[in-house]
């Protein structure tokens, strides 16, 4: 008996990228920072919140990579006459990458309280009814 994955079953016409989108997604690092959130605002409208204390605005880049949402964060160098007696608040560098489906496309970045609010909105396409029409073979 042979085995059909997801984007070979036979019904599933052009869907042959799915499935590497789904292993693609299983490999980003898992490693929890920096915590996030994911919500829906309205039927096509998502936000993405990040808690980034300790980041500033220039610490981070948002980017659309190849079909992916890319949050990357690295603070500078601390000034070096600072010392700390106890360091509990995380600045290491991250990345974070959230794949987008098709006509999710991403709006405005607002900081906010430590917070970094990234805004996504989807556009749903009018449906069509379409017509083809059949030719006569010669």
């Amino acid at each position: 008996m042979t085995k059909l994955t997801l984007g070979t079953h036979p019904f599933l016409l052009g869907f042959e990228q799915l499935e590497r989108l789904v292993e693609r997604t299983a490999k980003t690092g898992n490693d929890g920072y920096p915590p996030y959130n994911i919500e829906q605002k309205t039927e096509n409208a998502y936000r993405i919140t990040l808690a980034v204390a300790g980041f500033s605005e220039d610490d981070l880049s948002i980017t659309v990579e190849d079909s992916s949402l890319v949050i990357r964060g690295r603070q500078s160098e601390d000034d070096e006459t600072r010392i700390f007696l106890h360091r509990g608040i995380a600045g290491r560098q991250f990345q974070r990458s959230f794949v987008l489906a098709d006509g999710v496309d991403v709006g405005e970045a607002v900081m906010e309280h430590g917070l970094l609010h990234v805004d996504l909105t989807r556009s749903v396409p009018d449906s069509v009814v379409q017509t083809i029409k059949i030719k006569r073979s010669e």
